[in-house]
């Protein structure tokens, strides 16, 4: 155990072990967000919006006004200026810009019709006066990049900040940008939502809610330290003897506990995490191909050739062509452009 883990207690008054801060800096430094969709959602007084499925990860972030989310056999979340919600993939839901949410049915059920939140920069409900103003989207977080962040959630997290935390202004940048013809709305947008989840991440180190407890990566700080030693260092020799003793632990015990935070063997992990990386090599055609292995862990180019291959379906080199072919076609587009229709 690190020194400057820290040891609090959860609401029921059990104890377990937060991620020292510096083991969250290099988590954080790891974060990559992709795919990501914004809209805003404008809804009058009384109005709801059933919200579709969505095969990706879902954040709300309430600008003005007030209401509440419904999902499907979860108790109602109200709504209220700097509350921010993060919803698991694979969840139906309902806006609501009402103080009765009990009144409405059959909510957190998929609909015909239901809304996709960033199918276009601008939905509206009604045509009074809005009471419920709300920045919305769909996204993917991951670590190094290959272990998604909110894969292991069940319930949706809810967490309120207020005008110190400056979320307010990040998010009222990102939905500015929506209507916006010029280039780098979907990195701009990429960028601007990690720093909102960098500050929900944060609280990982203060709060007792039982979110915390859903990322179990983060619930496990020796494992949370040797997994931040892969992603932020794969060309180094690792081994299930050195990733140990990072964290701290007996063998048969890292191996354990690794899997069960993780979900994977850690010599799985790491492979994908190098090749991933040496993915991200290749596209760019900075380094050659011998370099590009050395960067990514292996002294031997066939055997770097041989795991590449056994991932990507082609040598590196047939990869970097292929990518620079997409990128001189304009096929690697970071995301698929937007409607830019309001919906009514």
């Amino acid at each position: 155990m690190n020194l400057s883990d820290i040891k609090v207690f959860g609401v029921a008054g059990e104890p377990f072990w937060r991620i020292s801060r510096q083991d969250l800096d290099r988590l954080m430094n790891t974060l990559d967000i992709t795919f990501v969709r914004l809209s805003q959602c404008v809804l009058a007084a009384g109005g709801f919006l059933p919200v579709d499925c969505a095969d990706a990860s879902t954040f709300y972030y309430c600008l003005r006004g007030g209401g509440f989310l419904l999902l499907d056999g979860e108790t109602p979340i109200r709504l209220t200026p700097h509350t921010l919600v993060i919803v698991p993939p694979g969840q139906a839901m309902t806006i609501a810009a009402t103080e009765h949410p009990t009144r409405l049915r059959n909510v957190g059920k998929c609909c015909e019709g239901a809304f996709a939140p960033g199918s276009s920069y601008r939905h509206t409900v009604g045509t009074s006066q809005p009471t419920l103003v709300l920045a919305c989207g769909t996204f993917r977080a991951s670590y190094g990049p290959a272990l998604d962040l909110f894969a292991s959630l069940a319930t949706p997290i809810v967490e309120t900040f207020d005008l110190r935390d400056q979320l307010h202004q990040v998010v009222a940048c990102a939905i500015a940008q929506l209507p916006s013809q010029d280039g780098g709305v979907g990195p701009m947008s990429a960028a601007l939502l990690k720093l909102v989840l960098l500050a929900l991440l944060r609280r990982c180190q203060v709060s007792t809610k039982a979110w915390v407890e859903g990322f179990a990566i983060l619930s496990d700080p020796p494992i949370a330290r040797a997994f931040a030693e892969m992603a932020s260092r794969p060309a180094l020799p690792h081994s299930i003897q050195s990733l140990s003793r990072t964290a701290g632990l007996s063998r048969s015990a890292f191996m354990a506990r690794f899997s069960a935070a993780v979900g994977e063997a850690p010599m799985s992990l790491l492979r994908r995490l190098r090749m991933r990386h040496a993915a991200e090599l290749l596209s760019a055609n900075a380094l050659s191909i011998d370099q590009v292995a050395l960067n990514v862990g292996y002294r031997s180019r066939s055997s770097f050739t041989r795991t590449f291959r056994g991932y990507y379906g082609s040598d590196p080199s047939e990869y970097r062509s292929k990518a620079q072919g997409a990128r001189s076609a304009g096929a690697a587009l970071a995301e698929d452009p937007i409607e830019e229709s309001d919906a009514a």
